[in-house]
């Protein structure tokens, strides 16, 4: 009972800190560039500006390939303009911090994130999990459990991927792999050899899985998610042995013009009501106490398999190009 009490004690501290947090007066113009979809933009704008109406907030939105050789010429040209990035990957962000271009910030408040998604030093923030995992269509000859399953004489030539050129997430897959010592280098090189067929964006493997084309596909969450529950003869699953993850992380830049409002908007997409709207936006919170989308398992079963994004920004041409050259 006493350990009941100090648990909910704890939980109510945190929630007093995170409501102090988000109600602090912040004011003055803040200038967000972000890889979202324009309606989720719009929403999580709108969201932080209920929270803090003294805050201006101008959002530029666009592909993280858009969005990054903006930021690079405004460098470039010694005035760049965004104060918070909120973009795509985990490897941009470090290419930004070794370059000492991103603001360390110790005060932004976690609420339910688990520390080993925040970067140590805090210079950049998971707000989401958007998970790759395995599709199956509705008449595959088996369900997948384990990504070592695809390899089976069953499943040969009959998985397709997104093109790591083409999606972001796909090449956080294969580098999440490499580094991955039950599977690495071994497992990606007979994957291949089975007939691994990567194809363009994560839209058009969900499409060859669902039109029967291919039995399974290599592909992110949401996407077929969101097609099973309109009626498409597929289903998602997130292999036991565990997924890799595009996180969308959130970061303030070193040359801001306004870090109390930065440091505002980073606790507000961290919070519980910042998390309930990713999760509303249909995306698996970074906070596994949140309850995920529908169509999602509880979080607290699903594994993620982890990235030294360090080593991948270091590493991550030769091995794409490695892998490329598997699936050529």
């Amino acid at each position: 009972m006493r350990r009941r009490s100090l648990l909910l004690g704890l939980g109510a501290a945190a929630a007093a800190r995170d409501a102090a947090a988000q109600a602090a007066p912040v004011s003055g113009n803040l200038v967000l560039y972000t890889s979202q979809l324009e309606p989720d933009a719009a929403a999580t704008v709108e969201a932080f500006r209920r929270r803090h109406p003294g805050v201006t907030v101008e959002w530029i939105r666009g592909g993280t390939g858009q969005i990054m050789p903006r930021l690079r010429a405004e460098i470039a040209a010694g005035s760049p303009r965004a104060d918070v990035l909120l973009l795509a990957d985990s490897l941009t962000m470090e290419g930004l911090r070794a370059e000492g271009r991103l603001r360390p910030s110790p005060e932004v408040e976690l609420a339910g994130v688990p520390p080993e998604r925040v970067e140590p030093a805090r210079h950049y923030f998971a707000t989401k999990l958007i998970t790759t995992g395995i599709l199956a269509h509705a008449r595959a000859p088996f369900v997948p459990r384990r990504w070592v399953d695809l390899l089976e004489p069953r499943a040969r030539n009959q998985v397709a991927m997104p093109a790591p050129a083409v999606s972001g997430a796909a090449a956080i897959h294969v580098l999440t792999l490499a580094q991955t010592e039950a599977l690495g280098w071994d497992y990606l090189t007979r994957l291949a050899r089975a007939g691994l067929q990567p194809r363009g964006g994560n839209g058009q493997v969900v499409q060859a899985v669902a039109q029967g084309e291919k039995a399974y596909g290599i592909v992110i969450d949401y996407l077929p998610i969101r097609e099973a529950a309109r009626g498409a003869p597929v289903r998602f699953i997130f292999p036991e042995d565990g997924v890799s993850a595009v996180t969308e992380p959130a970061a303030i830049l070193s040359s801001t013009r306004n870090a109390p409002a930065a440091v505002a908007f980073v606790n507000f997409l961290l919070s519980r009501e910042g998390q309930g709207l990713a999760s509303r936006q249909g995306f698996l919170p970074a906070d596994p106490g949140v309850a995920p989308p529908p169509g999602f398992p509880d979080p607290a079963t699903i594994r993620v398999l982890p990235l030294d994004a360090a080593r991948a920004a270091a590493e991550g041409e030769a091995v794409l190009r490695r892998f490329g050259s598997l699936v050529e």
